[in-house]
């Protein structure tokens, strides 16, 4: 969206109540390219209220038949504006074009899920006695409200608030504020489909603000947070002073296990995409490989040899790895890999290869942190055991199956 009122209550765009904005940053350019309403806690409040209101006043009632067919209408409405969504959000985050279509395909088919499922939630009878009929019913929780990254927004979109809604449920959103366009575009077009005001409602700002507000609301009835560990101890705190439960997704360190059968050529682009795709800002990333002993070496350089030739730039050219989100994650990144370096001190942190960042016109401001392998590393190294966020990978060779099982599992993420 180019306009600056970027916040949607009961079926009307609004700015800021005080005006103010946040900037919109191109990662691939770090250049301004538009600015997004800078919504707080009173724009919260007044979307809680809306929520609510259409809650009581219709939608819970609205039969599962009638949710779902609007939801595979909309499934078909981010088909008709495939393009347009994957380049927002190819532009807003960074994302290589093919990645950001890819979501877009996974937006739409989230919607058809939920859309089949809306009238498939059924009760139940349970025998109890013969002069009882006992029923467990299923009903909506009410207000749910969403906190949405900015690594996967349209793909978090269709995961958490479609199938909410699907539910029968009225919905608070609060994007990521680095990365709000493809959201706000589905919102759009959400309401263009048939849902009615104040079901779906979108507030954008800092996280500190208007999510803090959102996450301790005493009317929410339900919250949805995807971030960090960090960030998500403090929306179940907030959420749990008015006894509210958290669906949460977190952080992780995921590895990728490599035995002696391998088939090498197979499992090559496998493990190189794990960690590139998206530029490594993955909670699913697979940031480390555990590669068994008798094969380490060959494995750890044909790797190498794909880490050298990775094809970096910007998003819209579709590389392999696109820049990070923004100037700040990108020295968080930085500053990671320096700590750890640092620590490596006297025992050594191999850097076995690294891509080339891009050059030329139009990549000179971009957030880029090229990727890069290190192996062998201890398996007590802190990149073995942080989330970098980054795309950073990690090798360790492993004895045998037992030994695989005991170094997957030894880091604080479930």
């Amino acid at each position: 969206m180019n306009s600056t009122s970027t916040i949607l209550i009961n079926g009307t765009w609004h700015g800021a109540a005080d005006g103010g904005t946040i900037p919109v940053v191109d990662p691939s350019t770090g250049e301004v390219w538009g600015a997004i309403s800078q919504g707080g806690a009173a724009e919260v409040d007044e979307a809680v209220r809306a929520a609510r209101a259409a809650f009581r006043g219709g939608w819970r009632r609205t039969s599962p038949v009638d949710r779902g067919r609007i939801l595979a209408a909309l499934a078909e409405k981010i088909r008709e504006h495939h393009h347009r969504l994957a380049e927002a959000e190819c532009r807003d985050v960074g994302k290589p074009l093919g990645q950001a279509r890819a979501d877009m395909t996974a937006c739409a088919r989230y919607c058809e899920f939920y859309a089949g499922a809306a009238d498939k939630l059924h009760g139940e009878t349970l025998p109890y006695d013969a002069a009882y009929t006992v029923m467990a019913l299923r009903e909506p929780f009410g207000v749910t409200g969403h906190i949405i990254p900015w690594n996967y927004p349209a793909q978090m979109f269709g995961r958490s608030v479609v199938g909410s809604l699907a539910a029968g449920n009225t919905v608070v959103v609060k994007p990521g504020e680095d990365a709000c366009q493809s959201i706000l575009i589905l919102a759009e077009l959400a309401l263009e489909v048939g849902l009615p005001p104040g079901v779906l409602n979108v507030v954008t700002g800092y996280g500190r603000e208007a999510g803090a507000a959102l996450a301790g609301h005493p009317d929410v009835d339900h919250h949805s947070f995807t971030g960090s560990p960090a960030t998500g101890t403090l929306v179940q705190q907030a959420a749990a002073v008015h006894n509210r439960p958290v669906t949460m997704e977190l952080g992780g360190k995921s590895p990728q296990i490599v035995f002696a059968d391998a088939d090498l050529e197979a499992m090559l682009p496998v493990l190189h995409n794990a960690i590139v795709q998206n530029a490594g800002q993955t909670c699913s990333a697979g940031s480390r490989i555990l590669v068994e002993q008798s094969r380490f070496d060959e494995v750890v350089e044909a790797l190498a040899q794909r880490f050298r030739v990775t094809r970096m730039g910007p998003a819209r050219e579709n590389p392999d790895c696109g820049p990070l989100i923004s100037a700040g994650q990108a020295q968080r990144v930085r500053n990671l890999l320096a700590e750890a370096e640092g620590k490596a001190s006297g025992t050594g942190l191999p850097l076995v290869a690294q891509a080339e960042p891009p050059k030329g016109d139009g990549a000179e401001g971009g957030f880029w942190v090229a990727p890069r392998l290190y192996a062998p590393v201890e398996a007590d190294h802190p990149l073995v055991h942080e989330e970098i966020f980054g795309p950073v990978l990690v090798a360790t060779p492993f004895r045998d199956e037992a030994h695989a099982l005991e170094l997957a599992n030894a880091t604080t993420y479930g």
